[in-house]
């Protein structure tokens, strides 16, 4: 009896070692692929969402919607241009004689708006017109500066945007030119602007002095 089954002991072991063998293979795949794929999937799905809805600027518009005057302003800055390379002369208030720098800023407003100012820088640094920030300055604005380090308005220009302005320098730099507010000696010597369009009436007739 022993010797029939002695030929089957080898096929048992053999069979015995193949199920040991094929047991630990199983929780090996089963376990990889389920803690790795679900993070992936749900950080590349969330990211551009987040990232898209910020951007929709509407700056531009709510402030070219404040100023009231863009045609006087275009007309006066026109005419401005025009007259780039007069030359500087004291006192000066016409295309003839040439200008200082509140002769042509009276002058244009004169011309093209109906508004007389005052002759001099320190008066017209005075007029009851709007105080403007220089964060907020629109063509047709006009600014002054204190170019002598003395305390006081001493000069003056127009504002025609992108940060530059129009005005009769001096006989050195070649009178009626156009610079940059970013400029350092501008910048330095920069004091205030005001809104002097706002002083128009309907009809631009009206005479301030």
């Amino acid at each position: 009896m022993l010797k029939r089954f002695a030929p089957l002991v080898p096929f048992a072991l053999t069979a015995l070692l193949a199920a040991c063998a094929a047991q630990p293979t199983q929780p090996e795949i089963v376990q990889q692929p389920q803690p790795r794929l679900q993070p992936l999937v749900l950080q590349t799905t969330e990211t551009p969402v987040e990232v898209e809805q910020p951007a929709e600027p509407t700056h531009d518009f709510s402030s070219a919607q404040g100023y009231e005057m863009p045609v006087l302003a275009d007309s006066i800055l026109e005419r401005g241009f025009k007259l780039v390379g007069t030359p500087y002369r004291y006192g000066g208030a016409s295309t003839k004689t040439g200008f200082d720098c509140s002769g042509f800023v009276g002058f244009l407003f004169r011309k093209e708006a109906g508004i007389e100012l005052p002759r001099s820088t320190r008066e017209m640094i005075n007029l009851d017109a709007p105080l403007v920030k220089r964060s907020d300055l629109e063509p047709g604005d006009v600014v002054f500066f204190n170019d002598r380090g003395r305390g006081r308005v001493t000069h003056a220009g127009i504002y025609i945007g992108d940060d530059q302005f129009i005005h009769s320098s001096s006989s050195r730099s070649g009178g009626v030119r156009v610079d940059s507010l970013d400029d350092k000696y501008w910048r330095a010597s920069y004091m205030k602007a005001k809104r002097v369009l706002a002083l128009a009436s309907v009809d631009g007739a009206t005479v301030h002095r």
